[in-house]
């Protein structure tokens, strides 16, 4: 009889991962990463769907200065301007949508991950969700900037959203796959690196289309264009982890059920855990209040430099290159001192610097552009970090073979939380006259609480439990 071969391991008995299959798995990031920086954070949703091309066109024409610029929202009159409330509107109506979409993730995740473990299919879950969030990226060149076609925008922006969340439920769940328990912390350091310089790359032909003509920030066009050149990109880099990375069997003791018995299944997990891993149980809990705020930062920062600050399309393109830049050298950077100190210090760090960017922004408005440069790059260096060792402190707390549940049970977690600071934004803007820099408190304010909840959690410990 043949013997089974025996993995090649390092010196303290853990198995050697081949350098191409983590390489091939942190590109899944890249891969994605043009829906999140170019679409969502930096370019579509800030410059074109939040921006005078869904107004009125009279009130659009209200807010053209003598000098051909548009009016800045950043405070006093102007704030007050039938035009500033027109685009507040819009940011609220966008906070309404993406809240609208974290409803639906926390109802799909956990038993789609469930479901991924007990078949053993989260690589083919991670090929169709990638599939759909392609499709909904496909779809946004579609939308022509007229106000009819605002909510069609809206609408594809937040199933991209819970499309690129569930295909990321099952990513996650891929990296015991590409780690080891000393590596993990620089594996997700490395993924979360890899997507902010992917960014810098969309983002800087962005730049080299605008600087040679091809793109024009005044015409609806360009944004299409954008929108079909993610999808493009979002299809060539997710091959390299559909073809290297195995499919993982499935896990020999979850149960093969039905879609709505999932959710037995679901509370079934949560009194388990709350019995044999509780301090996952807390991770969970409070991890789902900070990261709803860091999803926050991303998905309405951009809005509040283009709406507040007047930063035009070119602007938010430079803007976005920059705190890519410093967000993917701090990620990469901080995977490693989670690897040494552990990921709760590296969070905790994290948020409390984001919830003193966020009031910096609010109270120093009055400053202009200088303000929201520097707390930008200062909020870049923090997001990335916290993002990263928050999936490494998921999976030093995981049970073993219940990556696709617990990925899905985080997702749901943050997403059951996920109404919080997009539904805050949108009350703060409507509270106050339609002023979108009142935004940013309910973003503060989910911040933290998600770091005082946080104060609360043991810190992983160094060997995974097991759940019989």
């Amino acid at each position: 009889m043949n013997a089974t071969p025996i993995p090649p391991q390092t010196h303290d008995g853990e198995p050697r991962i081949p350098k191409r299959k983590i390489y091939a798995w942190a590109l899944w990031d890249w891969a994605t990463q043009p829906f999140n920086t170019v679409l969502l954070t930096f370019v579509w949703v800030p410059s074109f769907l939040t921006s005078y091309f869904f107004l009125d066109p009279d009130l659009a024409a209200s807010g053209i200065q003598p000098d051909g610029g548009r009016l800045n929202c950043d405070g006093g009159e102007n704030a007050l301007t039938e035009y500033c409330g027109g685009l507040g509107r819009l940011a609220t109506e966008l906070g309404w949508g993406i809240t609208i979409a974290g409803l639906l993730i926390a109802l799909l995740a956990p038993v789609l991950g469930q479901r991924a473990d007990a078949a053993g299919r989260k690589k083919t879950m991670l090929t169709v969700f990638t599939g759909l969030l392609v499709l909904a990226q496909l779809g946004m060149f579609f939308v022509d900037g007229v106000p009819a076609l605002f909510w069609l925008g809206v609408t594809l922006i937040a199933a991209g959203s819970v499309f690129g969340e569930i295909a990321a439920v099952n990513y996650y769940a891929l990296i015991v796959t590409v780690s080891t328990k000393r590596t993990v912390g620089r594996v997700s350091g490395l993924g979360w690196g890899f997507g902010y310089i992917g960014g810098i790359f969309a983002l800087a032909l962005v730049v080299a289309a605008i600087f040679t003509g091809v793109l024009d920030g005044e015409d609806p066009m360009t944004f299409q264009i954008v929108a079909l050149g993610a999808a493009i990109w979002t299809v060539a880099f997710s091959i390299p982890v559909l073809v290297a990375i195995p499919e993982p069997p499935a896990t020999p003791d979850s149960r093969k059920v039905n879609f709505f018995a999932g959710y037995v299944e679901l509370v079934r997990t949560i009194v388990r855990l709350w019995r044999e891993s509780r301090h996952t149980v807390w991770f969970l809990a409070a991890s789902a209040v900070y990261r709803d705020g860091l999803s926050a930062v991303f998905t309405f920062g951009a809005v509040i430099a283009g709406q507040v600050f007047g930063f035009g399309f070119t602007d938010l393109v430079i803007f976005g290159i920059v705190l890519n830049l410093v967000a993917g050298v701090s990620t990469i950077f901080a995977g490693r001192l989670d690897d040494r100190f552990g990921p709760k210090p590296v969070i905790l760090v994290s948020v409390g610097g984001l919830v003193a960017c966020c009031l910096t922004v609010f109270f120093g408005a009055g400053g202009g552009t200088p303000v929201i440069w520097a707390v930008g790059i200062v909020l870049a260096a923090l997001v990335g970090p916290a993002q990263a060792a928050s999936r490494s402190f998921l999976v030093r707390v995981t049970p073993e073979g219940r990556e696709g549940e617990l990925f899905g049970l985080y997702a749901t977690t943050g997403r059951a939380a996920g109404w919080m600071a997009s539904a805050l934004w949108a009350v703060f803007i409507a509270a106050f006259a339609d002023q979108t820099l009142y935004g940013i408190l309910g973003i503060a304010l989910v911040l933290a609480v998600g770091f005082v909840l946080l104060l609360f959690v043991r810190a992983p410990e160094r060997e995974r439990p097991s759940i019989s």
